[in-house]
């Protein structure tokens, strides 16, 4: 019979739990702070799944810059809708790849009719 033995240590399980464990680091917020930034963004229109990565990378960056979360909050209350729109995709876009990145469109103000040039 083909039955693998029992008495045969695995000495390969450290080394498959530490890579295993490789790329996941530990981070930790108060409970308090998430559920301020969640609702924070999710009072400004900005829906679950949104407000959700968004408040992950403000956390994040808040915890990397030493800075209070609240204080965050604060400063960003004084932003209207367009205003603070910019500034996440902003920020959004320092967190991703840079092979991509968020935008968004702005229209065009200039009257193509007198844009253009008529050669009699």
């Amino acid at each position: 019979m083909n039955i693998p033995r029992n008495d045969v240590q695995n000495t390969d399980q450290p080394v498959r739990d530490f890579f295993d464990r490789y790329y996941q680091n530990r981070v930790e917020y108060a409970a308090s702070e998430v559920d301020s930034v969640l609702g924070f963004f999710e009072s400004r229109g900005f829906g679950d799944e949104a407000s959700s990565s968004i408040a992950a990378t403000l956390l994040r960056q808040a915890k990397i810059d030493g800075v209070s979360t609240f204080k965050l909050l604060d400063t960003l209350k004084g932003l209207d809708e367009t205003q603070l729109s910019a500034l996440i995709a902003e920020i959004l876009n320092y967190s991703r790849i840079k092979s991509s990145s968020l935008g968004y469109k702005t229209r065009n103000t200039a009257n193509v009719f007198e844009a253009r040039n008529i050669i009699p």
